[in-house]
């Protein structure tokens, strides 16, 4: 008997071919895939604004939603832009802002911000939102507020300052929300008034002469004191003189009697005493031992 030999079916000799075609078409693809998208990853407090421009076909624009925080694939052809939502704080340094007395005075002041959603925020007033729109609003309102004040009082007092950052404060409140800036005014601070170095100096000139004009008042106080002290001690020595019925020699003679027992006489702490006395025809002398 003549034996058969069994033959495979024709489509088993190609599934390998085409497994191996399948994966490669797969890995191609995948490439092609990555090649054309990018990655957006915000950090802790930020949001990521996507906004799609497509090459083709498609439509474009900001997208409604952000990215959190995190990691996310995006097609090579959306931009993003990242936002920072924690409070934002901006310097403003301000110079030659003319005082109410026409003196020009140096400012550095605070603006701090927080944004309160990013998506409106990028999409009605771009990244640049606030050197496009919050920052020259802020140094008029400050220059409007300064001229309403004298630089002393600018310069110095704390009420005037109080009264720059509520004009500030409310005026910036008013045009964020007439402009329509998804934002929070926290806080505006407006620092102390620095004048120019030669009213610095004037300033300290004055000063001086002030404090010497202080020095000169009290000096003379004390020698008017010391006056009135020396007028009442002579009265009362004046006084007491007319009472003894002495005349000016004998009282002169008692105070000298006086002085010489304040020497010579031996006080209980051991101090004093030890005089010798010499005695002539114009009277006693004491003779005074200086060494001891």
């Amino acid at each position: 008997m003549a034996k058969t030999r069994s033959s495979r079916p024709k489509t088993a000799n190609l599934e390998d071919p085409m497994k191996r075609g399948l994966m490669v078409l797969f890995a191609m693809a995948a490439v092609v895939a990555s090649l054309g998208c990018s990655q957006v990853a915000p950090d802790a407090g930020h949001e990521a604004v996507l906004i799609d421009k497509p090459i083709f076909f498609g439509r474009g624009g900001v997208q409604d939603n952000p990215i959190k925080t995190g990691r996310q694939w995006i097609w090579y052809s959306t931009d993003k832009v990242y936002v920072d939502m924690r409070p934002l704080q901006f310097k403003i340094h301000l110079d030659d802002f003319m005082s109410k007395d026409g003196v020009p005075l140096d400012f550095d002041a605070v603006v701090r911000l927080r944004v309160l959603n990013s998506v409106s925020l990028i999409n009605g007033f771009g990244d640049k939102w606030y050197e496009s729109n919050l920052e020259a609003e802020a140094v008029n309102r400050i220059r409007n507020a300064v001229r309403k004040h004298g630089m002393n009082e600018t310069a110095i007092s704390t009420e005037a300052l109080d009264d720059i950052d509520k004009e500030v404060t409310e005026g910036l409140e008013a045009y964020i929300k007439a402009s329509g800036l998804p934002v929070l005014l926290i806080q505006f601070t407006a620092g102390k008034a620095n004048p120019p170095d030669s009213v610095k100096n004037q300033r300290i000139e004055t000063a001086n002469q002030q404090q010497r004009a202080l020095t000169e008042q009290e000096r003379k106080k004390a020698e008017d004191q010391r006056l009135e002290a020396e007028k009442s001690r002579a009265a009362a020595d004046n006084g007491y003189r007319n009472a003894m019925s002495m005349d000016p020699a004998q009282f002169i003679l008692l105070e000298q009697i006086k002085m010489f027992h304040e020497v010579c006489v031996r006080h209980p702490d051991g101090s004093g005493g030890g005089c010798t006395f010499l005695i002539g025809q114009t009277g006693a002398s004491p003779v005074i031992p200086v060494g001891k």
